[in-house]
């Protein structure tokens, strides 16, 4: 079992950052990718960041040149660094863990960007 805990977010006004952090303990060695999802009222949720566990990173579209996800495996952690944050950027968002049998998500957290 993988136990994800997320940190960060919050509402800001629009063009502001916000970092998000998500914690892994457990069985940490199952773990491959890790990422970011995120799921905005009545939409489905969406793949918004990942990286590999050799640090590859992958975006959504919409959020490149603006968000970063990095990872710092000695502390099984996984960051995202969201700037020039967007009204359209609101949403819950959800850390999730790559196991070998298993996706492992975290609580959510709101992330609120008022125009």
């Amino acid at each position: 079992q993988v136990q994800l805990v997320q940190s960060g977010g919050g509402l800001v006004q629009a063009g502001e950052s916000l970092r998000l952090s998500c914690a892994a303990s457990g069985s940490i060695f199952s773990i491959s990718d890790m990422g970011w999802y995120r799921q905005a009222p009545g939409k489905l949720r969406g793949l918004a960041a990942s990286i590999t566990s050799s640090g590859r990173t992958d975006y959504a579209d919409s959020v490149k040149g603006r968000f970063t996800i990095s990872r710092d495996n000695a502390k099984n952690t996984v960051y995202l660094q969201m700037n020039s944050l967007k009204p359209e950027d609101t949403a819950v968002y959800y850390c999730y863990a790559k196991g070998q049998l298993y996706n492992y998500w975290g609580q959510g957290t709101q992330v609120t960007v008022s125009s």
